[in-house]
């Protein structure tokens, strides 16, 4: 007795689907349990400033440990970057004769915020001053 029939041969396939399927979950899990760590400390070493000669036609900013700001040796009396900016375009405009690079030095004191000097840097941008320098102690 013959069982078989004379069938044609099916090809054998191999699903991929179910495959996907497992790696997918595969790599979801991995991605959900990494952990991504970021080191709050880091023991830095950062470089010593020597200073240049300054420029004598070089505008001043001066930022306060409270956030105050003084360009020019005067005080101003708003501390928004655009109080700030206008102080500087005044400046600009009041300067004798015309510089086609106004150079402007921050002299922030070591206490003050972070904020408060990438505000008086926007301000500088707002104002249209490309160069900005930041003012340093000499070392001993």
């Amino acid at each position: 007795m013959n069982f078989r029939k004379n069938q044609p041969d099916d090809e054998i396939e191999i699903n991929l689907i179910p495959l996907i399927d497992v790696l997918l979950v595969i790599l979801i899990f991995l991605a959900a349990t990494t952990s991504f760590n970021r080191y709050q400390q880091l023991k830095l070493t950062l470089p010593r400033a020597v200073a240049e000669a300054q420029q004598h036609d070089a505008m001043h900013i001066a930022v306060s440990h409270d956030g105050l700001y003084a360009v020019q040796g005067q005080l101003l009396p708003g501390t928004t970057t655009n109080d700030i900016a206008e102080a500087l375009l005044q400046l600009m405009a009041a300067s004798p004769g015309e510089h086609a690079e106004h150079v402007l030095v921050i002299d922030a004191d070591a206490q003050a915020s972070h904020a408060a000097v990438v505000r008086a840097m926007e301000a500088a941008r707002l104002a249209g001053i490309e160069r900005v320098h930041f003012a340093t102690q000499a070392l001993p």
